[in-house]
């Protein structure tokens, strides 16, 4: 259920409404529109909206009919915008998020953040803890990677986005990164999500390989029932009958997500397409379809990387995509990145 403010609510008739909806065994998320302010009501109790509209300073009380209520649109209306910094994720400028799959050393860490910083990326990707499907593969460097990523994010100001595995893990990582990720195989890890709703940093939540974007969405309501508001949705690519790519990337997901919810969302044509020569074409595809930003796995050496070299774009092929975006950005009312382009031959 909904409650709608009126425009010039006070704030003590607001207070009202929330204590009378909390007495009744509610939880009350608020929210705070355009021009008015909105409460969220979730929980078990039973109430009557007729009773709630009598209220001083109410407008209407709808029913959200979607599953996922804090998610939704109804609640709302208009998009989040996540502020971390400088950097303003969900508004005009398309954010690209970049960098590698894993931090393995040093020199590797900070010549990638130095390229991607250069192309106009504004947020550093990489793992320190990694889900590998075979035990065999390496798992990344643990805290040392952390450290590795921190310092190199902070050498070349870029804001930093690394994936947590397990609630264990929240407090460590949450002493380096400005982003927790929370990857496919755990977007229904619920007991992860909730303790990451009782966080008050980001959450990149990717959307799991077989998951429905209303299960997707469901997810993201784990996080948002804990009072962190600040979800970023990111469409990875879904399991399907194709064998030729890693993934079938799902940019229908996009627009369907923007009517849907109120969150913003990116999209990762890395793990999408499992090749670096398709990366490009899927992420022009997926600005023009109105995403919010690209996380895109840019190695500087990718042929030796010890992780997903494959899909890990060359810092020429970074830069050009990046001159692409922003001409395409442009095209549908947006804009990116306009820092200087270091040039360094596209051959590649």
């Amino acid at each position: 259920m909904v409650v709608v403010m009126k425009e010039r609510v006070s704030d003590s008739e607001v207070e009202a409404v929330i204590a009378h909806l909390v007495e009744m065994g509610m939880d009350v998320h608020r929210s705070t529109g355009a021009s008015r302010i909105v409460l969220g009501v979730v929980g078990g109790g039973t109430v009557d909206p007729r009773l709630i509209e009598l209220m001083a300073g109410v407008h209407e009380v709808l029913r959200i009919t979607q599953p996922y209520k804090l998610a939704s649109r109804t609640f709302k209306p208009d998009d989040t915008i996540i502020t971390i910094g400088d950097v303003r994720i969900g508004g005009d400028e398309v954010i690209v998020i970049a960098g590698p799959c894993s931090a393995e050393s040093e020199a590797q860490v900070h010549a990638t953040a130095a390229a991607v910083k250069r192309a106009g990326a504004k947020i550093l990707r990489g793992g320190a803890f990694k889900p590998r499907s075979s035990p065999y593969s390496f798992q990344g460097l643990g805290e040392e990677g952390l450290q590795l990523l921190r310092g190199g994010a902070n050498a070349h100001d870029l804001k930093l986005v690394t994936e947590v595995m397990d609630a264990s893990q929240i407090e460590v990582i949450g002493k380096y990164t400005d982003i927790y990720q929370v990857g496919a195989r755990n977007m229904q890890n619920f007991t992860l999500l909730r303790e990451l709703g009782h966080t008050r940093k980001p959450i990149l939540l990717k959307r799991g390989i077989a998951a429905t974007m209303e299960e997707w969405l469901l997810s993201a309501e784990y996080i948002l029932s804990g009072g962190n508001t600040d979800v970023i949705l990111c469409e990875r690519g879904i399991r399907t009958f194709e064998t030729f790519t890693r993934n079938t990337l799902d940019l229908s997901a996009i627009p369907i997500v923007k009517e849907l919810s109120h969150l913003p969302i990116f999209v990762d044509p890395s793990h999408g397409m499992g090749r670096r020569d398709k990366v490009a074409p899927m992420a022009r595809a997926a600005v023009a379809a109105g995403a919010d930003g690209l996380i895109i796995e840019v190695h500087n050496d990718p042929d030796h990387a010890l992780s997903d070299g494959a899909q890990s774009m060359f810092p020429s092929q970074f830069d050009r995509l990046m001159a692409e975006l922003r001409i395409i950005a442009p095209a549908i009312g947006r804009s990116i990145c306009l820092e200087p382009v270091a040039r360094r031959g596209w051959a590649r």
